[in-house]
Parts: structure tokens; C-alpha cells; sequence
């Protein structure tokens, strides 16, 4: 693995990356791998989660992280990101990249020769679907079993997609029409699932794709870049809501997942994001642990 671009980047080590990142997690280790190695976060769109995670995670390893905003860097200016990435190659040790454009992800990595890794782009979030498996791994045990995706096929749905077929989680997206995962991420998941013997599936049957469904997960309806359609996704997206009454279709032992950050009362309710069967915040740490397996992986040499 070069770069992180896509969950198919690690498709043959997602295994080693979350064994890692567990026993990150378990803290056994006072070694500082990435001492004096920098990573520079570039955002093009906010984060809490993504931020700090990083730049724990840098530190804890020993490195150090650069935080630098659009207004920081020249590319805010027009410079194009293929002369950005040959710059920063002289002088970090990795990128990590928040963006807009998937398109701009691949263009950074094709002129960088250093490490990129995708902290977002508007087609995948790898770094959440490795913290989520590692999440499910934990409370479960297991990746037998059935994962629930409710409301927009984002790219958080993308990853989870992908990874599920990897690691043999059979995953059903259930969303209403003009809402569906990425073609093209759908069609590689497909592929990878039939050599897994994995199930997944695209409904707009809420009922069916609750049934005897282990983990349940939504994310928000209106993404950075999705506001002037604000109003229209809410009407759209209402029916697929998780709240105590769709949770009560799942299995009894269902848990309950959320990438971050929620809008209460629009996609979930309280009382299911609050509630026993709620693993958010696990999930919101395990981002920290996962992406300390990953820049270790990338930047150790």
C-alpha cells in the first residue's frame, strides 16, 4: 500500500491494519515509530473527528502534524494541487488530504512521493469504515452478521460497501430513490462480495432490510455541499429515520452506529443515539486507533 484513496487500497491488509490498530487501542506499546516524521493535513472541509484524531495520532507516534486550511495553503489562490503536491513532498513525511473532490485525492497522490491518505472526499471515507470495522470487531466479535445502511448512499455508505464485501459483513442500504450508493463503488463491491460469499443489497424496503439486521447505521441527510437541497432531502429521507420504533424491527442485541457529527431529531432520535444499543462513541475513538495502524503502516520507513 502507497497511498489510502480508496477502502480497495487496503484490500489485502485490512486484517493486519485492524489488528493493529487494536493493539494500539490497548496502549501496549511506548515506542514512537514516526518520531520526527510530519504529516500535512490539508482541509478543504471542516472536522472535529478527522482533526484530532490525526493530530493525536501523529503525536502519540512520536511525529508531529501541520494543520493547513485552504487559506493557508496557495492552492486557495489557484495554485494547482499537482504543484502543491510536490512541494509539500519536500518537506513532510505524508499528506493527509480532507476534500472536496475525489478527483483531487487521486491528482495530490499521482504528483506526491510521499504518502496520501483520504481523510474524505465526496466518493469515499476509508479511515471511518476501518474505525467502524474495528468498532463492530469489538462489540461483536465477529463479522458474521448484517449491517443496515439508512438514509443518503454517501461516501461513508461507499466505504462500508467495499469493506463489508472484504471482510464477509453482509450489508443491505436501504434508501429512497435517487439516493443509491455510487454506481461504480457498487459494482467493485459486488465483485469483491462474490468472491467472499457475500450478501449485499439496495432497497427501498425498510421493513425487509431491518429484518434480522445486527448493526443498524445512518449518517446525516445534508452533507457539506448538499444545503441549497436541504429542505428536499428532509422530506426525501424522513421515512428512513432511525428512531426506537425501527430499532425494535432489528435483532435485540442490534447495535447502533453513527459516523458523526448527528443532527437529533432528523436522522436518529436521541433516544436510539443515546441509547443501550448506541456505539457512536466507540466508533469516535476507534478513528484515533485506526488511523494510527494506517500512518504506521504508510510512513514507519
Amino acid at each position: 500500500m502507497k497511498h489510502l484513496l480508496s477502502v480497495c487500497d487496503v484490500q489485502d491488509q485490512v486484517v493486519q491494519l485492524l489488528d493493529l490498530a487494536a493493539w494500539f487501542k490497548k496502549g501496549k506499546s511506548n515506542e514512537k515509530p514516526l518520531k520526527d516524521k510530519t504529516l500535512a493535513m490539508i482541509f478543504q472541509k471542516s472536522s472535529t473527528r478527522t482533526r484530532v484524531s490525526f493530530e493525536v495520532g501523529m503525536d502519540q507516534l512520536g511525529g508531529h502534524a501541520l494543520y493547513l486550511s485552504t487559506n493557508d495553503l496557495q492552492i486557495g489562490r489557484g495554485e494547482p494541487i499537482s504543484d502543491t503536491a510536490k512541494a509539500l513532498s519536500g518537506y513532510v513525511d505524508g499528506i493527509m488530504i480532507r476534500a472536496l473532490k475525489h478527483e483531487d485525492v487521486v491528482e495530490l497522490s499521482e504528483n506526491s512521493s510521499v504518502p496520501v491518505i483520504n481523510g474524505l472526499t465526496d466518493l469515499e471515507h476509508p479511515c471511518q469504515a476501518l474505525a467502524d470495522m474495528q468498532t463492530i470487531k469489538e462489540h461483536r466479535g465477529t463479522f458474521e452478521g448484517k449491517m443496515v445502511f439508512l438514509g443518503d448512499g454517501n461516501n461513508v455508505c461507499n466505504s462500508l460497501l467495499l469493506i463489508s464485501a472484504i471482510l464477509g459483513l453482509n450489508m443491505t442500504v436501504a434508501c429512497p430513490e435517487g439516493y443509491e450508493p455510487d454506481f461504480e463503488i457498487l459494482e467493485k463491491a459486488l465483485k469483491i462480495a462474490k468472491e467472499s460469499n457475500t450478501q449485499l443489497e439496495v432497497t427501498s424496503n425498510i421493513k425487509k432490510a431491518v429484518k434480522n439486521a445486527d448493526i443498524i447505521y445512518t449518517d446525516v441527510w445534508v452533507s457539506m455541499g448538499d444545503e441549497e437541497e436541504q429542505e428536499k432531502r428532509k422530506n426525501d429521507l424522513l421515512p428512513f429515520q432511525v428512531n426506537e420504533e425501527l430499532m425494535a424491527g432489528a435483532n435485540k442485541d442490534a447495535i447502533f452506529m453513527h459516523c458523526l457529527p448527528a443532527i437529533r431529531g432528523q436522522e436518529t432520535t436521541e433516544g436510539v443515539i443515546d441509547g443501550h444499543q448506541s456505539v457512536v462513541w466507540d466508533q469516535a475513538e476507534n478513528r484515533l486507533h485506526a488511523q494510527k495502524a494506517v500512518m504506521y503502516i504508510l510512513m514507519k520507513n
